[in-house]
C-alpha cells in the first residue's frame, strides 16, 4: 500500500463527506438555529410589549386611582358642607320654635296674670264689702253698691 494513495483517498473521502454535510446537514441546522433565534427575538419582542402595555396600564390605574380619591375628597367635602347647611337649618328651625314657644307661654302667663288680677279684685271687692257688712252690721244692696263695687275693680 502505497502512503501517498491513502492519503489521496482519505482527502477524497473527506471532501465528498464535507461537501455532503454542506449540502443536506448544514442548511436545516443552519435552519433551525435561524428559526429558533427568530422564536427567541419573537419572545423578547412580545416580553418588551408586555412590559410596555404593563408600564401604561399602571400609569393607567395610578391617573384613575388618583382621579378617584380627587373625586372622593370632593365628594366628602360637598358632604360635610350640605351636612353643615342642614344643621345651620336645623338651629335656625330650633331657635324659632323655641322662640315661637317662649313667646307663647309669655302671652299665656300675661293672659293669666290679668285673670288673676280680675279674680283677685272681684275677691277683694267681695271682701271689702263682707268686711263693710259686717261692720256696718246691715244689709248692703248689691244692685245699688254695683258701681261703686265696679269703680273700686278698676282701681285695683
Amino acid at each position: 500500500m502505497n502512503l501517498n494513495a491513502t492519503l489521496l483517498a482519505q482527502m477524497v473521502v473527506f471532501l465528498i463527506l464535507a461537501w455532503f454535510t454542506m449540502k443536506f446537514v448544514w442548511p436545516p441546522l443552519i435552519k433551525a438555529l435561524d428559526d429558533r433565534s427568530q422564536k427567541i427575538a419573537d419572545g423578547l419582542a412580545a416580553a418588551e410589549k408586555g412590559k410596555a402595555e404593563l408600564d401604561a396600564a399602571n400609569k393607567r390605574v395610578d391617573q384613575e386611582l388618583a382621579q378617584a380619591r380627587t373625586e372622593g375628597q370632593q365628594r366628602i367635602a360637598d358632604a360635610e358642607q350640605r351636612a353643615q347647611l342642614v344643621a345651620d337649618e336645623i338651629k335656625r328651625n330650633a331657635q324659632a320654635e323655641a322662640a315661637r314657644i317662649l313667646a307663647n307661654a309669655k302671652a299665656d302667663a300675661e293672659q293669666q296674670i290679668v285673670k288673676a288680677r280680675e279674680s283677685l279684685r272681684g275677691d277683694v271687692a267681695t271682701l271689702a264689702v263682707r268686711g263693710a257688712e259686717q261692720i256696718l252690721k246691715r244689709e248692703i244692696d248689691a244692685n245699688a253698691h254695683a258701681e261703686l263695687l265696679n269703680q273700686l275693680k278698676a282701681e285695683l
